[in-house]
């Protein structure tokens, strides 16, 4: 286990939690459809129970993910979640308002009213995934930053790195290639909360509404995400000199990355079959309810190889587009040998982390959701 090779393994670790915490947003995805395919109360129930039931899967990830970058790649750690903290800061604060909405909203006494807590679980729908994927933006477009590591011997601030404005993370939105990737990731959420319902909920009337929805937001997916691709990959990137760590932009970069990784390249290709054929197959079949794990399946392999092909292969995964030598890379950025040696042993008992999800999520979902059971049932939201 050499220093590069535990720091690539721990570039993969972070890109898988962070593909799955994408695929996991279905959870606000649906929770946007609570009114516009929810026509009675008995319906918006449904909905709500049924993302009810996962929505600690997607908060524990998203949290597990920003553990994971700052165990191993501190310096992102402090200069994003440090510097842009306002971006930050508006994500955790509609996940918080999230889960306030789903134990509140039913209690008794409740004086904000139900609509009211539905209202706010609408709100992180659209916020949470949109300024999720503004902030994953910035790793191929670049944020202002700069990195002075001499500061350390000053005593009266020892900080790395600053912010090179006082909007601190919230300049993110006045690039729009941030938001074009924000709206892919919101109609992206969309796409598999509407798969998840017509795979979870036992009602005829959902299920034909979830599908019209999945074919609008497709399309809307569709258009947005195929726009920043293309772009990202005709467009100069930003790449490491291995022998001096110089930053520099190379043209069409992270297309060449795919090229020069073509197992990173099958991977992204096999996750768009997937995703558009769970999409197509829900469709055109009425009785096809199993899309959401073709989709959900095919969005962490994409979503990986995306992450992949901006950490890899020489390329800074986190630029400055203030000051060029300040851009973070795998080498500059990671924690020490021993750290991410002694992280990469704990890190063997992910599998048992994940084969517990597993059967957690199959136990909870062992039958669909029914009105009877949301009117009935004690544990309900």
């Amino acid at each position: 286990m050499t220093y590069e090779f535990l720091q690539h393994y721990w570039w993969f670790i972070v890109s898988l939690l962070g593909a799955i915490l994408v695929f996991l947003l279905f959870v606000q995805g649906g929770n946007t459809f609570i009114f516009s395919l929810g026509k009675t109360e008995e319906q918006r129930k449904m909905l709500v129970n049924s993302t009810g039931r996962k929505w600690e899967f997607t908060f524990t990830t998203l949290v597990t993910f920003g553990g994971g970058f700052f165990a191993s790649f501190p310096l992102f750690y402090s200069t994003s979640f440090g510097g842009a903290y306002w971006l930050w800061m508006i994500i955790l604060f509609s996940f918080v308002l999230q889960a306030v909405s789903y134990e509140f909203q039913g209690k008794m006494g409740n004086l904000l009213g139900k609509n009211t807590y539905r209202v706010f679980l609408i709100i992180n729908g659209f916020v949470g995934p949109l300024l999720l994927g503004g902030a994953v933006a910035t790793f191929f477009t670049g944020s202002e930053f700069f990195i002075n590591k001499a500061s350390l011997t000053d005593i009266s601030m020892p900080v790395i790195s600053q912010w090179a404005n006082g909007w601190h993370g919230l300049d993110a939105l006045t690039n729009p290639w941030n938001i074009v990737l924000g709206l892919a990731v919101v109609f992206l959420a969309r796409v598999l909360g509407a798969l998840y319902f017509i795979n979870n909920i036992n009602d005829k009337e959902l299920v034909a509404r979830s599908r019209t929805a999945v074919g609008i937001n497709a399309v809307l997916f569709l258009v947005f995400f195929l726009a920043f691709v293309i772009r990202t990959l005709l467009v100069a990137g930003y790449a490491v000199r291995p022998e001096t760590g110089e930053i520099y932009m190379a043209d069409y970069k992270y297309l060449m990355n795919l090229i020069e990784m073509p197992v990173v390249l099958v991977i992204f290709l096999v996750g768009v079959v997937l995703v558009l054929f769970g999409i197509g197959k829900t469709l055109l079949k009425p009785a096809f309810d199993k899309g959401i794990w073709f989709t959900g399946i095919g969005t962490v392999l994409a979503v990986l190889a995306l992450l992949l092909i901006v950490g890899y292969n020489n390329t800074a995964y986190y630029p400055s587009s203030h000051d060029l030598q300040s851009s973070l890379t795998l080498t500059n950025s990671c924690s020490s040998l021993f750290t991410l040696k002694t992280m990469f042993y704990v890190s063997l008992l992910v599998p048992f982390v994940l084969a517990y999800i597993f059967y957690a999520w199959r136990s909870i979902d062992r039958h669909k959701i029914t009105s009877q059971e949301v009117s009935e049932g004690s544990e309900a939201y």
